[in-house]
Formats: C-alpha cells, sequence, structure tokens
C-alpha cells in the first residue's frame, strides 16, 4: 500500500468510527461518492459535519468553509489531497 491509499484508508476507517456506519462494505472505491444517496457507506450530510470535526481532531486541518466542505467531501480521494495539501 502506497502513502495516498493509506491515507484513504486510514480516512475510512476515521470516518466509519466517527459515523458509526454499521455495514462497512468490503471494499470503498477511492473515488467513489462520500455523501450522498450513492456513498457506499451511506453518509449523508448530518455525517459530513461529524467527518469535518474528526479530520481537524486527527490531521489539525480546519474545513470551515461550507462550499469547501462540499468540493473536500467529494470522495475519500479528494479529501485525502485536500489533506495532503494542508499539512
Amino acid at each position: 500500500m502506497n502513502a495516498a491509499h493509506a491515507l484513504e484508508h486510514e480516512l475510512q476507517s476515521i470516518i466509519v468510527k466517527a459515523c458509526n456506519v454499521q455495514d462497512v462494505p468490503e471494499e470503498v472505491l477511492p473515488e467513489a461518492p462520500l455523501i450522498g444517496p450513492d456513498s457506499p457507506l451511506g453518509l449523508d450530510s448530518l455525517d459530513a459535519v461529524e467527518i469535518v470535526v474528526a479530520v481537524q481532531a486527527h490531521y489539525g486541518v480546519r474545513i470551515d468553509d461550507q462550499n469547501v466542505a462540499r468540493r473536500v467531501l467529494a470522495s475519500l480521494r479528494v479529501l485525502a489531497d485536500f489533506i495532503r495539501s494542508r499539512q
């Protein structure tokens, strides 16, 4: 597993725990939608708030603009890229 995939995998674990996801699919593609009806984790807009809080707590990266949050919560890959760009 390379560093990019390691961060995406770590983010998935953090999100599953923060959002109390019960039915975790065996594989979640990094480019799959993170929030919304097509989310393989079944996450909604309320979960988005939990993800923003968890990202700040784990990585010290703030997502304090709603438009930025919509963009960076598009997928695990986009979120991982955003965190890498802020560290």
